[in-house]
């Protein structure tokens, strides 16, 4: 996007100060450069547009904070989960061996990988904070590989706008857009503070997207589609988040 491009966004941004017609100033400008999110629509939609429109364009590639060792919680707050299901306990049973992620949509290959699969690929650690909606948070280390080296893996197709992630548990599903897809800190977790990563915090496998408030990090990760509309999927609001008065972004 050109300086002249986010001049007018940001112009626009201003102009919500004065009310309700500077808001739909700026949720056109959006519109104009392809910065709708998926729930624009709505009575909140103008003001859910300049809030993610202005993040993707002042902090499109921003890092959020990396912490020194001796900052990681000592205690850590695991939010309650569901029993595990009786295919969940076999899998875990075979140290989860059985494990599949997988990826498809608009993708040159479709995959599913194994937890091997994934620790084949390069593997990184970040010690970022996980903040909660409710005012809760905690710092831990996240060990994973970026989701960038999945969609290298896979080929993600020119035309795509959404990463769409699902859970095992039924109803938990999320997604993102490319931007914080592609970003380095947005992780295939599978360890956490130098060991495997607990079921308590979503193992085998967790979306950590470090950038957004923690319901944006879906656990039990086991499934990928690669899309360029939201409107098929739920309500087409972007997640499930949205569907009970969450913002599908939820930037920090």
């Amino acid at each position: 996007m050109n300086t002249l491009s986010r001049r007018k966004l940001i112009t626009g941004g201003l102009a919500a100060g004065a009310g309700l017609t500077g808001l739909a100033v700026a949720a056109r400008l959006a519109k104009a450069y392809g910065l709708l999110p998926p729930d624009a629509g709505g009575i909140f939609g103008p003001g859910e547009t300049l809030t993610y429109a202005a993040q993707r364009l002042l902090t499109a590639h921003a890092p959020q904070r990396n912490f020194p060792r001796s900052m990681i919680s000592q205690n850590p707050f695991a939010v309650p989960i569901a029993p595990p299901t009786d295919a969940f306990k076999r899998s875990q049973a075979l140290g989860f061996k059985d494990w599949r992620l997988t990826v498809d949509g608009m993708v040159a290959r479709p995959t599913s990988f194994s937890i091997a699969d994934l620790r084949s690929l390069p593997i990184r650690n970040q010690i970022t904070e996980v903040a909660c909606e409710e005012g809760w948070s905690y710092v831990a280390e996240w060990i994973g590989t970026p989701l960038s080296e999945v969609l290298h893996e896979v080929g993600v197709l020119p035309q795509a706008r959404y990463i769409v992630y699902f859970s095992i548990e039924p109803g938990e599903w999320e997604s993102i857009d490319m931007a914080d897809a592609l970003h380095p800190q947005t992780f295939l977790t599978m360890g956490m503070n130098d060991g495997d990563l607990p079921v308590a915090f979503g193992g085998p496998l967790r979306l950590r997207v470090p950038r957004q408030l923690g319901y944006k990090s879906i656990k039990f990760l086991q499934h990928i589609t690669v899309t360029d509309s939201m409107k098929k999927f739920g309500q087409g609001l972007g997640s499930a988040s949205p569907e009970i008065g969450y913002a599908w972004f939820a930037g920090i």
